[in-house]
């Protein structure tokens, strides 16, 4: 791994993000009459070299002019993600030649056939309306003119992914409205939802789809949790049965949640989900018979296509198997720097600062390390990064590469002991964690018992 590379700077990328920048100051004070019209100009410039560069030009014109439409306004929200996704190659360049893992190729896709076309419609004139208030004129009425785009939208299987977006993209709005008395502006955040939304309202690329038999080496799994939905990414190296080169793979499972399961409950509401996360607890690999995967590494997981294998340590994984993995290409649409999560192993670094403010040391090149990133819902802790030897995580770009720790390897009484964020995953003896998830499951009996008593009634 060579970290010099990951502290040098990358030749165009300010310029890009400034473009950027600057049409998301247009989105403030919305497209109907913008105000700030060389926000509109930069990013047709940004993308004149590019298939989009005549109808960015011409929806740029337009909505200048107080004179566009649905069209033109998706011809916009495509140009700012091509543009981010320039910045998510340059990006993901850098750190595939720090690692120096090969890399796969670009696979091919084949346009879906439109499904549901009038929602979609539906889904593209509320986002087109929205651009043209923008997020200072956002109010209630507005917002809950998507509820029912909502709910036709999640009532169709194929159209889920745009649904939950458009959800959670609604909420956060509605949670913000009158947008004319709004103290600061979530302005790159509400760009990036606004675009890629009205994006998903085209026909897609579809994902080629495979299978892959052969034995799973997890090697972490990161929690995300929301207030209502919490998420496990399991990361993972897979060594196909066929003797080909082994390939980083990820595995997902998303569900709701009460506010008032937090900490280790998690994971009761993710473990019938997901076997997997049964196999990262005991250490150990997953045998794989035809489970299907995409082209970019997404495991579509199946417990029937899955069963446990032999103890795999995610160390020796990491030190043996990691370095000759394939990493995959990404989707178009999910070419995005804040998606970025590539799998590292590290070790013979330096210390600096304390267990808030951690970074990783080698021969002079600092690497900045994400301890508020660590879940409760585990043991490994701020103070374990601190003391660690080695180190097995992620990388991310956040204005610069940060490190996200998912295992360490400490000294404990003399011994040298690795510490997993995910151990409590598929349950666990440890008295932390028991006490975590004894409240979790008593405070999931009364929402049970409530849920009942309002069903009954």
């Amino acid at each position: 791994m060579r970290v010099d590379l990951l502290t040098d700077p990358i030749a165009g990328l300010d310029e890009a993000l400034a473009v950027v920048d600057a049409f998301d100051d247009v989105l403030v004070a919305g497209l109907l009459r913008p105000q700030k019209v060389a926000g509109l100009t930069e990013l047709a410039d940004a993308v004149a070299g590019s298939p989009l560069a005549a109808r960015v030009a011409e929806a740029a014109e337009k909505t200048a002019a107080g004179a566009a439409g649905e069209e033109h306004f998706v011809s916009l929200a495509a140009a700012r993600i091509a543009v981010f996704g320039s910045v998510h190659d340059a990006v993901f360049s850098r750190l595939v030649e720090a690692t120096g893992r090969p890399q796969d190729e670009d696979p091919t896709r084949q346009v879906s056939e439109t499904e549901s076309p009038n929602l979609l419609a539906a889904a593209r004139s509320w986002l087109a309306d929205l651009a043209r208030a923008g997020w200072q004129g956002i109010d209630h009425d507005l917002i809950s003119g998507s509820a029912q785009v909502i709910s036709a939208l999640l009532a169709e299987p194929s159209l889920r992914r745009l649904a939950v977006l458009l959800d959670g993209f609604a909420a956060e709005l509605a949670a913000s409205c009158p947008g004319a008395a709004l103290d600061r502006v979530p302005v790159r955040r509400w760009g990036d939802l606004w675009s890629r939304a009205m994006v998903l309202t085209l026909p897609g690329a579809a994902p080629e789809v495979g299978t892959v038999t052969g034995r799973l080496l997890p090697l972490g799994v990161d929690l995300l949790e929301h207030s209502t939905a919490a998420q496990a990414q399991v990361h993972a190296v897979v060594e196909p049965e066929d003797g080909t080169a082994p390939r980083l793979v990820r595995a997902n499972v998303t569900v709701p949640k009460p506010d008032t399961i937090i900490g280790a409950g998690i994971w009761q509401l993710l473990r019938p989900h997901l076997s997997l996360l049964t196999a990262i607890s005991e250490g150990r690999s997953m045998d794989l018979t035809g489970m299907p995967v995409t082209a970019e590494g997404d495991l579509l997981w199946q417990d029937e296509h899955a069963r446990l294998g032999e103890p795999a340590d995610a160390f020796s994984t990491a030190r043996v198997v990691l370095p000759k993995a394939v990493t995959p290409m990404v989707a178009p649409l999910d070419r995005h720097p804040v998606r970025i999560a590539v799998p590292v192993f590290l070790e013979g670094y330096d210390v600096e600062g304390d267990e808030d403010d951690v970074t990783f040391t080698f021969a002079g090149n600092r690497l900045f390390v994400e301890t508020d990133r660590i879940p409760a819902a585990g043991p490994l802790t701020p103070k374990a990064v601190a003391s660690s030897s080695a180190c097995l995580g992620l990388i991310r770009w956040d204005g610069g590469f940060r490190l996200q720790p998912l295992a360490v390897e400490t000294t404990v009484r003399k011994k040298t002991t690795a510490v997993h964020a995910g151990a409590w995953a598929g349950g666990t003896t440890d008295k932390a964690g028991v006490k975590a998830e004894k409240g979790a499951t008593d405070a999931a009996a009364v929402l049970r018992e409530r849920a009942g008593r309002l069903l009954r009634k």
